[in-house]
């Protein structure tokens, strides 16, 4: 199966696909043969430190084979038509992972190969960093009940986290400045789950996790300085942290701008799990490649 959005996972998979990745952190070296000398391939068009660490380790941590390849050694979409590229990858791979600008990109490639086609990163949804930001969460707190305070552009990050919430029990509620709301298609599909609360102390005031990301994308940098000066009440501060429940967490996908987005001694704090959430990429992405080559049900 394909993996392109948050939504592609039942809430039966997402429970299993977290409780899997949780297992393959306790226990790696029982999943330590699960590719059998398969190859993957890993597609990036964009900069990646995480995605593209976490998804080469992973396969490689599952007796695979990572292969690779950048946009400029390929060309998708310039030397060669997406769906003739995915037709011949799935030739030689058994499934491709992607980190693309658009996400009809990654949408071609799904509509002309039967290969499982994972999304890395597209400029609609980042669905595997939801996958790891849930399973830290659930080593921190049971997911059923959960309220997370996302502060910030509603971004990619905010619409997988939306889909994600939705489909594991929790709350999402969402404060971005006028203007920078998320998609309303997004908010349409989180239903009840999602809330939008304009006011940053309101959306944090006794939520259980506390989560934000850069206010500028790869790709928006023309647009840094308005940013700057639209979002300068939406920074998390350890006075906003105070407002949250006592034992809340803080959760940031990364990279982080410590005069921006968050304050250093955030990041630094006892509440932070930035470098458990980073970390817990790659056994999200272990778990999420065995279930795309419908292996989700063997060990």
């Amino acid at each position: 199966m394909h993996f392109l959005s948050a939504a592609d996972f039942s809430s039966e998979i997402w429970e299993r696909v977290v409780h899997r990745a949780l297992d393959m952190k306790a226990h790696p070296d029982d999943y330590s043969t699960a590719l059998g000398g398969r190859s993957i391939g890993l597609f990036f068009a964009k900069p990646s430190l995480r995605t593209r660490l976490s998804s080469f380790v992973g396969v490689a941590e599952m007796a695979g084979h990572a292969l690779v390849v950048s946009q400029e050694q390929i060309g998708v979409g310039t030397r060669e038509a997406p769906g003739d590229v995915s037709r011949v990858m799935e030739r030689y791979l058994a499934a491709v992972a992607m980190r693309v600008f658009e996400h009809a990109t990654l949408t071609e490639f799904a509509e002309t190969t039967a290969m499982p086609v994972i999304n890395l990163l597209s400029d609609a949804e980042h669905p595997c960093q939801a996958v790891a930001d849930v399973v830290t969460i659930a080593e921190h707190r049971p997911l059923e009940g959960t309220v997370l305070a996302y502060v910030g552009d509603g971004n990619n990050v905010a619409h997988s986290l939306i889909l994600a919430a939705q489909r594991t029990g929790m709350n999402i509620r969402i404060s971005s400045p006028e203007g920078y709301e998320p998609a309303p298609e997004f908010v349409d599909a989180g239903g009840g789950a999602v809330e939008l609360v304009r006011d940053p102390a309101a959306a944090v005031a006794g939520a259980h996790v506390v989560y934000t990301d850069v206010w500028t994308s790869m790709g928006d940098e023309a647009h840094a300085g308005d940013r700057r000066s639209d979002f300068v009440d939406y920074r998390v501060t350890s006075e906003l942290m105070a407002r949250a429940d006592t034992q809340a967490i803080f959760l940031h996908c990364l990279p982080a701008h410590d005069d921006e987005e968050v304050a250093r001694d955030v990041i630094e704090s006892s509440a932070s799990r930035v470098f458990d959430q980073a970390e817990n990429r790659l056994h999200a992405f272990k778990s999420i490649l065995l279930e795309c080559l419908d292996d989700g049900g063997t060990r």
